[in-house]
């Protein structure tokens, strides 16, 4: 995760980047469980992991994503990353089917996809917006969901 340019204090994108070291921590769970063996527990930790990454998706995309899709420099790359979500819930959607052999790829096209946003677009929408499109993207992503944090620490706990 980046730690090294300041993108992280503006709300919005701290808040992306703190979703993902704990759906990091969520894959975890995810591959530990395929290693047991147990179906149930897969679908378990799937079901947890999945209750923080849809909204996470959700959230980037109808707020971060929708300002900067607006600048024809940023379009292609967002465009992809939105194509990135779209391949990650079908694979998440494979291990709901019981293949469970898609999970080692599953974590690790999450955790490529995870580093092009915090290593890459984190930092350019940093440069790129202006309080005003901050404003938006902040206003867009509480109108797109409550932040998921609070739930995945709700489904963690014992």
């Amino acid at each position: 995760m980046c730690n090294y340019c300041g993108c992280r204090e503006i709300r919005t994108v701290g808040r992306f980047m703190s979703e993902h070291e704990d759906l990091v921590n969520f894959t975890g769970d995810l591959y530990r469980a395929r290693e047991s063996g147990d179906p149930a527990a897969v679908a378990r930790a799937l079901e947890q992991l999945d209750g923080l990454l849809h909204p996470h998706t959700h959230a980037e995309e109808r707020g971060l994503f929708t300002v900067l899709r607006r600048n024809p420099e940023f379009t292609d790359h967002v465009d992809g990353l939105c194509a990135e979500h779209t391949g990650l819930e079908a694979m998440a959607q494979e291990i709901r089917n019981g293949d469970f052999d898609v999970v080692d790829e599953f974590i690790d096209a999450l955790r490529e996809h995870m580093d092009k946003e915090d290593n890459g677009l984190f930092p350019a929408a940093a440069i790129e917006l202006e309080g005003p499109d901050w404003e938006e993207v902040v206003a867009l992503t509480q109108s797109a969901d409550t932040s998921p944090l609070e739930r995945a620490g709700e489904a963690r706990e014992p």
